[in-house]
């Protein structure tokens, strides 16, 4: 590694020492784009890097709110506005009681190379809550938003940061936001998207992540000459992007094994029955060994506490949470002989666990690249608001598929071009740097 990168990235452990998730993302990140300062003295000498690793802003704010039994609650609130260079900061919101500020500057920080690759004009953010929504009333979760918006509102508009959803933040969510955010400031503009069709929402955006996965991991097998059809997939998870992610691996002839949430996982080697999983998690708000309950169910069962990656595939698709996949979960894909990982969540594997899928020469498809897909149909709702008109269902899929398989183009490229063909990690971050170094690098220091 460049000297240059090794200092910055050892001052950056320096000021940031606690910071664990933060610092898994940023040394990943560093590492891998060594190579194109030797191409590019100039982002050395205009101190790119050392910008790029500092947010541009922070804002952390207490959120007070009255549960159903009259008792205030308080939580913590968070926004990390990390780069503008390419367009208004872009990134979700996540409720979940393991928010905490190195989360979301992990969060925001992979954002930042995400959202350029999909090539579009949105920057890099993330925020969100230690307020966790379930188990709680619609009546509470309306009041933690409403206050949560209280104070985000005057950070965040239509130029300037758009949000979406993200983890434990949905249509129901979106809709209390934005609700809040329409009286708070007296206008209806295009501020948060995942928004319901009836108030300019656009269709794909809940299977967006989901698709766009396997979009992107279909065009890579296309291009080894292979398919997905007749593949064994086993899928992590059991939210948006874990369903959606299913539903079309099935369209293409591939038969999805096993799914989990944190209790457990359900496997099934007729194949799972995805709108099942659809009707326990998006209806029920239940529980993945309720699958169990359901008739023609009897070849499936449940594994409580087990470890998803035991069960044998041809291909991995962690769809959950950051850190799920570990380095010993990578060994067992590898001896079973899985030769396909394509990450569906926000770095969802851990170096080790990555170091394990590039040392067996198994296909990876980084999250900043994989799960594109819900960032990228959030750009495209965007516009769609900001014109005051709809496009159709297959309008929106065909250009959502259009940029993945685009996305996959350019880091393949990139990997070729700077000697490290087949490595999606070098590609992903490679690429998307770019973009973002040479517009900071047009605007001056700022």
């Amino acid at each position: 590694m460049m000297s240059y990168v090794k200092k910055v990235l050892s001052d950056l452990k320096e000021k940031n020492s606690s910071q664990e998730e933060f610092l898994q993302a940023a040394t990943e990140i560093l590492e891998s784009i060594a190579p194109v300062f030797e191409k590019h003295p100039e982002f050395q000498e205009n101190a790119i890097l050392e910008r790029l690793v500092e947010p541009e802003r922070i804002i952390m704010f207490r959120v007070p709110w009255v549960d159903d039994n009259g008792k205030i609650q308080v939580n913590r609130g968070f926004r990390v506005q990390f780069n503008s260079a390419v367009g208004p900061y872009k990134g979700g919101l996540r409720f979940h009681d393991s928010v905490n500020l190195s989360i979301m500057k992990f969060l925001a920080f992979e954002q930042i190379l995400k959202n350029s690759l999909t090539e579009m004009s949105i920057g890099g953010a993330k925020g969100g809550s230690d307020f966790n929504p379930k188990g709680r009333s619609d009546g509470e979760v309306m009041r933690f938003c409403q206050s949560f918006m209280d104070e985000l509102y005057r950070h965040i508009g239509p130029n300037t940061d758009i949000p979406a959803g993200d983890m434990g933040v949905g249509g129901r969510e979106v809709g209390f936001l934005f609700g809040q955010y329409k009286k708070l400031v007296d206008g209806h503009v295009a501020v948060l998207t995942g928004a319901g069709l009836e108030f300019g929402g656009s269709l794909v955006r809940k299977e967006a992540t989901g698709y766009g996965l396997i979009y992107i991991l279909d065009e890579a097998l296309k291009m080894r000459n292979e398919t997905i059809k007749g593949k064994n997939i086993v899928v992590s998870g059991s939210g948006n992007v874990a369903i959606y992610a299913a539903e079309k691996a099935e369209t293409y002839g591939a038969k999805v094994l096993a799914m989990c949430d944190s209790s457990g996982y359900i496997y099934d080697n007729n194949g799972i029955n995805v709108d099942i999983v659809k009707e326990i998690k998006e209806v029920k708000r239940g529980r993945i060994k309720d699958y169990l309950k359901y008739p023609n169910t009897e070849s499936a069962q449940y594994v409580e506490g087990g470890i998803i990656w035991n069960v044998k595939c041809d291909i991995a698709l962690p769809c959950a949470t950051q850190n799920e996949l570990s380095e010993e979960s990578a060994k067992i894909l590898a001896k079973n002989n899985t030769k396909y990982v394509a990450e569906g969540a926000n770095m969802p594997s851990t170096n080790e666990a990555v170091d394990v899928f590039l040392k067996n020469n198994m296909l990876y498809l980084p999250g900043k690249a994989a799960n594109a897909g819900g960032v990228a149909t959030s750009a495209l709702e965007m516009a769609q608001r900001s014109s005051r008109i709809q496009w159709t269902f297959e309008e929106v899929d065909a250009k959502l598929k259009t940029i993945m398989v685009n996305i996959y183009h350019n880091i393949d490229n990139a990997a070729k071009k700077y000697g490290f063909e087949g490595n999606y990690v070098v590609g992903a971050n490679i690429a998307g740097f770019l973009k973002v170094a040479n517009a900071m690098l047009a605007q001056g220091v700022v």
